[in-house]
């Protein structure tokens, strides 16, 4: 187990210091500044130009980089063009979600199935020909049904967005070109680990060098990483006595469309009772060797904790965001829309991996 986990808990320890370090040089400032002025006045021009930006960092950075860094930046982009906050704050928190398929990188569930693959032959490779279209599909719908649920705010028109803050050009446009250099290298399947502790060593050693303040009460996610460790040794302990049998082998076999959605609906149904790492972790056998099937589990625990607050700890860190620039969204609202945006995402994307 250790040599399962100890590349996933330091790619999450690394890829959280790259992120964080890329904020403070101010890319997501910048790049959400300059999202407002490419929408030139046009509010569904800028939130889709904002929408893709989030689908980017949630791909290259993983969903809890963009619940945590592009919750501030939507809501402080909208408020100061004058657009309803709202939007951007459901924007992120659903792309966050369902947009985290198309990598191993995406998700801490992503890699643990990208080692599960390795283990049966298959690898970095298959997992992306596998994932690319039900992946392609999530965000579509996604996306849709945002466009559809704020249709008038979208229709609106805006003045032009005041330029972001000031930034040391030569640390901002070192860790742009990090975060743009890092998207092949994870597409191209070189070790996630490795790469992330390189962009993390050299935001790092670049920051000291030119304002080391930025360095001080950097948030290391010791606490996240250790509980991941907790479940996935509790989650093994529960299989090795049987107890996570009767879930498994409830599940209908083969690679057929219905079979598929079953497997998802199942993913998602567990996500949202516990969490979705868990639910991953307890449901894993189920795929029994069958690329199809792993994807499909991951399309359900991955795309689908969009019904309850700790479903994922996205949510939990863009809940949190959310609260600390005065932004509430009733749950009551959000649980029923978030449960319509599962269940379409589920239904679409998940028929693509049939065989």
């Amino acid at each position: 187990m250790l040599a399962r986990l100890a590349p996933v808990v330091v790619f999450l320890l690394a890829v959280t210091v790259t992120a964080e370090l890329a904020e403070r040089a101010g890319v997501f400032d910048v790049a959400g500044h300059a999202v407002a002025r490419l929408g030139r006045g046009r509010a569904g021009v800028l939130w889709l130009l904002f929408a893709l930006f989030a689908v980017a960092a949630t791909v290259v950075l993983s969903l809890d980089t963009t619940a945590v860094l592009l919750t501030p930046v939507g809501l402080a982009v909208a408020a100061q063009v004058g657009l309803d906050p709202r939007v951007f704050a459901v924007t992120t928190l659903w792309v966050a979600n369902t947009g985290s398929l198309l990598l191993p990188v995406s998700n801490l569930t992503n890699l643990l199935a990208l080692h599960t693959l390795e283990q049966d032959g298959a690898g970095h490779a298959d997992y992306v020909r596998a994932s690319w279209a039900p992946a392609l599909v999530a965000v579509l719908v996604t996306l849709a049904l945002v466009a559809l649920l704020h249709r008038r705010t979208l229709g609106a028109r805006y003045a032009t967005a005041p330029p972001p803050e000031p930034h040391d050009p030569v640390l901002l446009r070192t860790a742009g070109a990090v975060c743009v250099v890092l998207a092949p290298l994870f597409a191209l399947g070189a070790p996630p680990w490795a790469v992330a502790c390189g962009s993390a060593a050299v935001l790092g050693v670049v920051t000291f060098v030119r304002d080391r303040t930025l360095l001080r009460s950097l948030p290391v996610p010791w606490l996240m990483a250790a509980g991941f460790v907790a479940v996935s040794a509790l989650v093994e302990v529960l299989h090795r006595l049987g107890v996570l049998d009767p879930l498994v082998g409830g599940l209908p076999d083969g690679t057929s469309a219905p079979a598929l959605l079953a497997v998802a609906g199942a993913g998602a149904g567990l996500a949202n009772v516990a969490n979705n790492l868990p639910a991953y972790l307890a449901l894993e056998p189920v795929a029994d060797g069958s690329v199809p099937r792993l994807l499909a589990l991951l399309v359900g625990t991955n795309a689908g904790p969009l019904v309850t607050p700790w479903a994922s700890l996205a949510t939990l860190l863009w809940i949190q965001r959310c609260r600390s620039r005065g932004m509430r969204i009733p749950w009551r609202w959000l649980a029923p829309a978030g449960l319509t945006c599962a269940v379409l995402v589920l239904a679409s994307a998940t028929p693509t991996l049939a065989r």
